[in-house]
């Protein structure tokens, strides 16, 4: 993600109404981003930058659940009332459906192993 994204995430966080601009290169530091806030409700880069670690965990949380919904998907014929479905199967669904329980940080989030199917 880069730092404009992740700016803007963050300011949407701590106010999700307002309207602002941000100029600068994708590449650049918080620092030298240009903020322009509507109406004058600016928020420190301060308030922005200890958002970060909430943004980057909600941006890495959705594309765990992105991957764990396809394996889902890839087995719900499975589940299907015309078919019986293993019990391995139905533990490797299960252990698909609890994998984001108890991720509190992006570093645990990108350290998920996901089981294997049977």
């Amino acid at each position: 993600m880069n730092i404009i994204d992740k700016t803007l995430f963050a300011i949407q966080k701590i106010n999700p109404n307002l309207n602002v601009t941000i100029g600068g290169e994708n590449n650049s530091t918080l620092e030298e981003l240009t903020i322009i806030f509507e109406n004058g409700n600016a928020i420190p880069k301060a308030d922005i930058e200890a958002q970060f670690p909430i943004v980057e965990l909600d941006m890495a949380m959705e594309d765990l659940r992105a991957k764990r919904n396809k394996l889902l998907a890839d087995t719900d014929y499975l589940a299907l009332s015309d078919n019986t479905m293993s019990d391995e199967m139905k533990a490797y669904r299960q252990a698909l459906r609890d994998i984001t329980e108890g991720l509190t940080t992006k570093d645990e989030v990108e350290a998920v192993v996901f089981p294997t199917k049977p």
